[in-house]
């Protein structure tokens, strides 16, 4: 299935077109229409790899067109795995991760999933965090310089020479 197939159909009496000033003003950003979907960040996604529906630019894209139950109710919002790659090829500056935490607090006090579904996400989680720490370890072996907060790895990534 082809990604613009997944939004074909929508429909506009049931968008929410506050939904993407929401998230904006939750990770204090201006707003996300900035995106021009570039596809930068679903190239660089280290999760992407493993789950190929996970697609950072898709999520945004359905923000932005108001589809809040679609994008609170799926399971991929909780497949972030926090590290930042996408912010740093981004040529709008999103920081997907940021938006991404923020749907998973929404969908949690909306009751969109519950705690059997964050229990029954543990082992995948850990999983996660591990393909983030992989994946900080191999930009820094390749010369990746700044000086990055990274939630998983909390440390100065300056590579020196």
């Amino acid at each position: 299935m082809r990604n613009h197939d997944i939004m074909e159909k929508v429909l506009l009496q049931k968008a929410d077109s506050k939904f993407k000033d929401e998230i904006a003003q939750k990770i204090g950003i201006e707003e996300i229409k900035p995106c021009y979907t570039c596809g930068s960040c679903t190239g660089v996604c280290p999760v992407r790899k493993v789950i190929e529906d996970f697609d950072p630019r898709r999520i945004i894209h359905m923000i932005v067109l108001g589809m809040r139950d679609e994008v609170l109710s799926s399971d991929l919002i909780w497949f972030c795995c926090l590290c930042n790659s996408c912010y740093f090829v981004c040529p709008q500056g999103i920081r997907f991760s940021r938006i991404a935490a923020e749907l998973q607090k929404m969908a949690l006090s909306e009751k969109y999933v519950d705690e059997n579904f964050l229990k029954r996400l543990e082992p995948v989680n850990s999983y996660l965090q591990d393909l983030c720490r992989l994946t900080m370890f191999k930009k820094v072996n390749e010369g990746f310089r700044g000086t990055h907060t990274m939630p998983c790895w909390r440390k100065d990534t300056v590579k020196n020479g």
